[in-house]
């Protein structure tokens, strides 16, 4: 009796032990979830066994490139997204289709029959331009007119001259408009490049008027929108590395092109919203991308990288009284514990160092 009184001490404090380091490596990783999976099935795996026993399975130390990665969902667009608003008063007469590009010189949209076009430029079209203005959108206009070939000896600067009114005109000839050497934004949209059609903010039919939402549009080239808890915000700095994995197979590389500074709070229950920031990455080869816009993606955030490290399985840690840590190294057909200090986690496995580990021992593991 007395034997059997005593067996079950050692076991007891084997699972406390277990328990304790599931706690403290929840702590440490604060989220990452694949590990404390792990954690916690070696919590569960059976391994009360007295000192020296054997673990029921094993694993590598490694020594290997470790990041500090991490998965989070996305959703694919477009950049740059921006409202075009109407510059002239009448019934809408045209629309592009949703998804078509227009560039430089192409209609936007139409009002009684007259096409508004597409020029290049930051500024808006607010005024109607005629000999003898000057200003940046005079500039925009005679760039444009150099770029599409009617003003091939204007200088590009901010003065409408006799020159520029000849321009105009012979750009309105080409589209078989009154040649009247003025132009405005009846004529004339400036966007600060070529656009997409998103959606339409209004019908054939509809009243147009200066300053009425017409077009929702995008630029051409794709984008990853991502939301990460604000405790995150430091995986996603502008710059970093990320891989995007595509709809149906494939990957492509990224990295973060902007963060948003505005927090925005995301989820149903107001009780349990959670703060968010949101990144943008591009793509270092857009023609990679080809699935459709708003398409679920899931991206990996490349963290920092430690080279040429000694691993070993994060479900092989052991907790020691004070906070160390230690792993079951098992050679012999015995086992002994052996302290570790900790580096970086990442992929499932945790930097280890110290206790002579070398490369190609083995670990104690719960059993897969």
């Amino acid at each position: 009796m007395p034997d059997e009184e005593q067996g079950p001490a050692p076991r007891r404090g084997r699972k406390k032990k277990y328990l304790i380091s599931a706690l403290v490596i929840v702590a440490l990783l604060a989220g990452g979830g694949a590990a404390i999976a792990s954690v916690t099935a070696r919590q569960d795996g059976g391994q009360q066994q007295g000192k020296g026993a054997l673990p029921p399975a094993t694993g590598a130390v490694e020594r290997q490139d470790l990041s500090s990665s991490t998965q989070v969902d996305g959703t694919l667009g477009y950049t740059k997204e921006r409202k075009i608003n109407g510059g002239a008063a009448g019934i809408l007469t045209w629309l592009p289709d949703t998804g078509s590009t227009v560039q430089r010189d192409g209609a936007l949209y139409e009002v009684d029959g007259h096409k508004v076009r597409l020029m290049y430029g930051a500024k808006p079209m607010y005024r109607t331009l005629k000999q003898g203005d000057k200003g940046d959108d005079v500039k925009q206009l005679k760039e444009n007119l150099r770029a599409l070939g009617y003003g091939n000896g204007l200088a590009v600067d901010g003065e409408f001259t006799a020159g520029t009114t000849a321009a105009v005109k012979r750009w309105q000839k080409a589209h078989d408009l009154k040649q009247t050497g003025t132009t405005g934004p009846d004529q004339i949209s400036f966007q600060p490049g070529a656009v997409r059609i998103k959606s339409k903010d209004a019908a054939v039919g509809d009243q147009a008027a200066p300053g009425r939402p017409l077009l929702t549009t995008t630029g051409s080239a794709r984008e990853v929108k991502i939301k990460l808890d604000v405790a995150q915000a430091d995986l996603a700095k502008v710059g970093t590395e990320v891989v995007v994995n595509l709809p149906g197979g494939g990957t492509a590389r990224g990295k973060v092109a902007s963060v948003d500074r505005t927090v925005t709070e995301e989820g149903s229950d107001p009780q349990s919203k959670s703060p968010k920031i949101t990144a943008r990455i591009t793509f270092a080869d857009p023609g990679e991308v080809t699935a459709f816009d708003q398409s679920p993606v899931t991206v990996d955030v490349v963290g920092e990288v430690r080279k040429n490290v000694l691993t070993v399985p994060v479900n092989a840690l052991l907790a020691l009284p004070g906070g160390e840590f230690a792993v079951q190294v098992v050679d012999g057909g015995t086992a002994r514990d052996v302290p570790v200090k900790l580096g970086m986690f990442g992929q499932g496995r945790v930097e280890v160092s110290g206790g002579g580990l070398k490369q190609g021992m083995k670990v104690g593991v719960p059993k897969s």
